[in-house]
């Protein structure tokens, strides 16, 4: 039996996203992690701080929306389905001790978030009309003089916006609301394209407005409903984290049917998804990071760099834990016969009578719609980086229609080739990140200590 044309070219983009996040991405990610934390002299000491300035205003300096406001928005990115269905991918195929390595990737991967975030805001700039632009791609271009790499790295962000920022989340919501609610996915399509069409067509200001509101709401009711959760198993809470720990360094079998593989697969599994869920090396979110009233860069890095600590710290950490006390404490899930995280999700939160599915599908639809929304601006910045401001219109339009049959089509190869774009996208970011690296040491020396210090910075306006 022949190979026809198009399953010879899946079986190669598939090998091609195989072989992008495989060891080559995990070493480069996790690498620059732990080099730029050695660097900052371990800035994750300064959590507590950042947290506090995350919610004060600074509506006296440059920006166009609060650091709240940006870092929200870049939350609303990166919390997603990857959250939830991430985490349990981590355990099908890593084993529970995934968890540990996906929670200890979160907690070096806040230095990352701290230094790209850093060198967006210093060098970003400002439109003509008053918006502040900034990302990897002006770092490559204002600080190291590659605008042709910056332009690669926007290019890559555009069109994966369109597919992981975008099709992949509709899919995800269309599908959960038709297995538990039985509604038409064309019709979760139109709906969520209308309501994207109606923040995202305010800009920045409009999409911060919805995502200060949605991500509080949001990541509170989904931590509540792990608290209840755990609550019910709390006889299996401490055998879970012993599991867990355990696992991560060693194969072996637990109860409920859990198995652990090694320290190898369970490291290779939960820093991938860690890495793939909190996006610190990426450079989306430094993109709403720039946008942000801030003073100084130090003082919205530190703001960013909460983002990863909630993100993966926090709720990829609760969300471990339930599974794996939730499967320990029924073993009636067949954990053996699961390779699919959002099966395996859907199993051990449907195990609480009421409160499970109902977490599990707003949880889905809030994270994913919110995931829609942060995309959009990273999208925009970066078609506008390419092609101009009058680029603008197009991509939006194109990003609702996107939104619109996402539910209806199959996106098997539109979620690869945005896994690649994604990736890819890490490698011009992280190039910024590395020979950077004095000035964000510099920057840090200059503010850590003085957080309220003017910058003295003049930002440029640009003419395209």
């Amino acid at each position: 039996m022949s190979i026809s044309p198009i399953d010879t070219i899946i079986h190669w983009i598939n090998w091609i996203d195989e072989a992008i996040w495989g060891w080559p991405m995990i070493i480069l990610l996790l690498g620059t992690h732990i080099f730029i934390t050695i660097r900052t002299g371990f800035i994750q000491r300064k959590i507590g701080t950042a947290i506090k300035l995350s919610v004060t205003k600074d509506t006296d300096s440059e920006g166009e929306v609060s650091q709240f406001g940006a870092l929200t928005t870049a939350l609303a990115s990166t919390i997603g389905t990857g959250n939830i269905i991430g985490v349990g991918t981590a355990i099908a195929l890593g084993g529970p001790g995934a968890v540990f390595w996906c929670w200890l990737t979160g907690v070096f991967g806040i230095a990352t978030k701290y230094a790209e975030s850093l060198i967006a805001v210093k060098y970003r700039v400002k439109t003509k009309d008053g918006r502040m632009q900034g990302g990897a791609m002006y770092a490559l271009e204002r600080g190291l003089n590659m605008r042709w790499l910056g332009i690669l790295f926007a290019f890559l962000g555009a069109f994966a916006s369109f597919g992981i920022g975008c099709a992949t989340q509709v899919n995800a919501i269309a599908t959960v609301c038709r297995e538990n609610m039985g509604i038409p996915t064309w019709t979760i399509g139109l709906v969520v394209a209308a309501l994207t069409a109606l923040v995202i067509f305010g800009g920045i200001k409009s999409i911060a407005r919805v995502c200060e509101k949605l991500v509080p709401f949001m990541a509170f009711f989904y931590v509540i409903g792990c608290v209840f959760i755990l609550g019910v198993n709390a006889d299996f809470i401490l055998p879970a984290l012993k599991t867990i720990i355990t696992l991560a360094f060693q194969p072996g079998a637990a109860a409920g049917g859990l198995v652990g593989g090694g320290i190898m697969l369970a490291l290779h599994y939960g820093v991938a998804r860690g890495l793939f869920s909190n996006e610190s090396g990426m450079g989306s979110a430094p993109i709403a990071a720039a946008a942000a009233q801030t003073r100084n860069p130090v003082r919205q890095a530190l703001v960013s760099s909460t983002g990863t600590f909630w993100d993966t710290v926090v709720v990829c950490a609760m969300t471990g834990i339930v599974l794996v006390s939730s499967i320990m404490k029924n073993p009636g899930i067949d954990v053996s016969a699961i390779d699919n995280g959002g099966v395996l999700t859907s199993l051990a939160f449907g195990q609480i009578p009421y409160l499970g599915p109902i977490i599990l599908v707003l949880g889905i639809v809030l994270f994913a719609y919110s995931t829609v929304l942060g995309w959009a601006y990273y999208g925009e910045r970066c078609i506008e980086y390419c092609f101009g401001k009058k680029a603008l219109v197009p991509y939006r339009i194109l990003y609702i229609a996107v939104a619109a049959v996402a539910p209806v089509v199959a996106l098997d190869l539109v979620w690869t080739i945005a896994d690649i774009l994604n990736a890819l996208m890490a490698v011009p970011n992280l190039v910024a990140v590395l020979l950077l690296s004095p000035v964000i040491v510099s920057e840090t020396k200059k503010y850590i200590h003085n957080l309220d210090a003017k910058n003295t910075d003049d930002i440029p306006t640009i003419d395209r």
